[in-house]
Formats: C-alpha cells, sequence, structure tokens
C-alpha cells in the first residue's frame, strides 16, 4: 500500500479565487496534499475556462499539492479536446484526470500511455468488470487511479458491503484508490444539492475524523479527500490528527480512573491476542509491562457493555493490568472499567481483526 494522503475539494465554476487560495492554504497548513478538482461543466471559452483552471492548480502545485481534474466526456466535445491527446490538461498544469463516465476499456488503457504522464483515475463506485476490461488491454497501471464517486442527495450513497466489493476489485491490482468524507458544515460540491458529500452513506452526519477512520480501517483506500467545500480549521486539524495506518479509538474516561490506567490505556502499542475470543478484545502486553504496578479495584459492580475499556485490578493475579474493550455485556469484579469508547466509534471495532494494531487517545 502506498502512502495514505489527504484531500480537498475545489469548484471553480462555483467559487471565488480568492477563497479557493485561502482554503488551499489551510489545508497545506494541516499536511494535506491532494486537490479533486470538479471540471463537469464549463460556463465560458476554452481560453477563459483554462486561465481560470491554471490559475487555481498553479497555488495548488506551490503548495505542494497533487490536482486531479473530474471531467465528464461532454467536457472533452465543450472544450474541442481528443482523447487522443492530452495536452489542454496537460497545459493546465494538473496531475491527472478523473473519468466520470467510463468508456470501452481500450480508451482508457491508451490514454494511461499519454505523453504527459498525466494520471488517468477511474470511477471505482460500481461493481463490475470495469478494471478488469481495462488491465486486459494492457493498461500502464503505474498511471492508473481510482476514485469512488461522492453521494450530495442523503440516501443515495453506497452501503458499505458494495464499497467493499467495489474496492477490491481495485485493491487486488494495487491501484491507488480514494474516497471521500462529508465536511458537516461546508456547503459547497458540484450541483444545487448538498446533503454532504461522503461515499458511504452511514459517514454521512459523523464526526468527519470518524468518516476517515472507517474508510482507512478495511485497508482498500489509500486517500481519504473532503468532498464538499468549505470545511472548517477544525475538521481539517481532526482529520491531520488521527492515525492513518491503525484505529484510534477516543477514550472517555471514568471520573475515578488512576495514574496506572490510563498509562496502560494511553502509552502501549496495542495489538489484539492472535487467540480471539466473542467476548472482549484483549490487549496484553500491558500486564508483562506494568506486572508490578498496583490497581486498586474500583468500587463497582456494574455490566460491563460493548465499548467499554477494562483493566484488571489487583484481584486478577496475573491478569493484573491487562486491557480489554468489552465486545459482549458481562460483569466482573476483577476488572476496573477506565472509560469507554466514543458512541460514533463503536463501529470500528469490527475491523480489530487478530493481531490488529490499535490505540487510543483521551
Amino acid at each position: 500500500m502506498t502512502m495514505r494522503q489527504l484531500g480537498l475539494s475545489i469548484y471553480p465554476d462555483h467559487s471565488d479565487f480568492e477563497a479557493n487560495k485561502a482554503y488551499l492554504e489551510l489545508g497545506h497548513k494541516y499536511g494535506f496534499t491532494r486537490i479533486f478538482m470538479s471540471m463537469l461543466e464549463v460556463k465560458g471559452t476554452v481560453e477563459e475556462t483554462k486561465a481560470e483552471y491554471q490559475k487555481i492548480i498553479d497555488v495548488g502545485n506551490a503548495l505542494g499539492y497533487q490536482t486531479i481534474l473530474d471531467v465528464a466526456p461532454r467536457i472533452f466535445d465543450q472544450l474541442g479536446v481528443s482523447y487522443s491527446d492530452l495536452k489542454f490538461f496537460a497545459d493546465l498544469h494538473c496531475a491527472g484526470i478523473r473519468l466520470d463516465q467510463g468508456f470501452d476499456g481500450a480508451t482508457e488503457a491508451m490514454l494511461s500511455y499519454n505523453p504527459y504522464g498525466l494520471i488517468i483515475e477511474l470511477n471505482m463506485s460500481n461493481n463490475v468488470d470495469y478494471l478488469n476490461n481495462i488491465i486486459s488491454y494492457q493498461a500502464n497501471t503505474s498511471y492508473l487511479y481510482g476514485c469512488h464517486n461522492f453521494y450530495p442527495q442523503v440516501g443515495t450513497a453506497l452501503p458499505y458491503d458494495f464499497f467493499v466489493e467495489c474496492s477490491k476489485r481495485f485493491r487486488r491490482y494495487n491501484i491507488h484508490s480514494a474516497a471521500f468524507v462529508a465536511s458537516q458544515v461546508g456547503n459547497m460540491g458540484p450541483w444545487n444539492v448538498n446533503d454532504g458529500l461522503p461515499t458511504l452513506e452511514a459517514d454521512r452526519r459523523l464526526p468527519i475524523e470518524v468518516q476517515a477512520k472507517h474508510l482507512w480501517a478495511g485497508g482498500l483506500i489509500d486517500d481519504v479527500i473532503i468532498g464538499n467545500a468549505y470545511a472548517s480549521e477544525e475538521e481539517l486539524a481532526a482529520l491531520a490528527a488521527i492515525d492513518r495506518y491503525q484505529i484510534q479509538f477516543h477514550l472517555d474516561f471514568v471520573a475515578d480512573v488512576n495514574e496506572i490506567e490510563k498509562t496502560v490505556a494511553l502509552t502501549p502499542q496495542h495489538f489484539r491476542r492472535g487467540d480471539i475470543n466473542r467476548t472482549v478484545i484483549r490487549s496484553t502486553m500491558p500486564r508483562v509491562t506494568y506486572k508490578d504496578v498496583p490497581n486498586t479495584p474500583h468500587d463497582n459492580t456494574e455490566v460491563f457493555q460493548k465499548g467499554d475499556v477494562l483493566v484488571g485490578n489487583d484481584g486478577f493475579g496475573i491478569y493484573k493490568n491487562e486491557l480489554q474493550i468489552v465486545l459482549e455485556p458481562h460483569a466482573e469484579p476483577r476488572k476496573n472499567k477506565i472509560g469507554s469508547i466514543s458512541p460514533d466509534e463503536i463501529m470500528l471495532l469490527d475491523f480489530i481483526k487478530p493481531w490488529s494494531k490499535f490505540k487510543f487517545i483521551g
């Protein structure tokens, strides 16, 4: 898998250059390196269009972004661009073009050998033999990317199982891939309906960093792009802060958590034991590292619920200071409840497989 990137979306036909420039500068501050730029409609002349897009793309290039233009077949016609010559797009200084609609396979394969080194990004949100067909025409896979759609209308984005099937087709060939998350404050997209612009319907109203964790948890997506503009600085900072390569749970500590329990939760590199069970996710190394540190039992007899985080107390013998995450409700006085995973992140527990690495932030 290649390095995972964060991206922003820009809609030049619906926005102001200075606002876009400020947004890209803010994204650069937080380590964003990709731009999805919509070119699904052209309002001016060819020269006006070229000047408008080149101006903002050059800003992105100076900041270290990689810009991919989203284009449809009608745009080629409007601009007088031939599929056999992509010079118009190369002159815009973009890194590549995303084909919003597919062709016959042979066309995409030929485009991947364009002399300008432009990336040809394919639509990933269809579970058909599209990619295999392109590969069969001996495409230059080093210049093929994949990117899912986003869905402005509430209720129309992809269900997770379908997203997985579509994405697996691209992962099989190790094609660089991307999907979208939705800002909860951005109100700009390509169309006049904007209920957020996520790839996954389940993610539409979640905090933006949880959406990104969800996309990355399955190991099928390289890059996460904010679909709508403009995301808030708080959202950019939240995305920048998460670990892109392992699940990082937000842990809400209980009031009587003690120092060893905080240390057990926040310090080690956790991983799930390989010999799994249905009741809890076990991180057993802390009990070795902190075996000599006392841990007084808490004064509670509650039934632990899914998402609760537990640490073995002094009454648990060899299992003292072992960390566990509850999967099935149970009661056990030899374990102290030290906190709970944020409710929005409970779904991420499904991605903690045998030997999966994970961390907590308090």
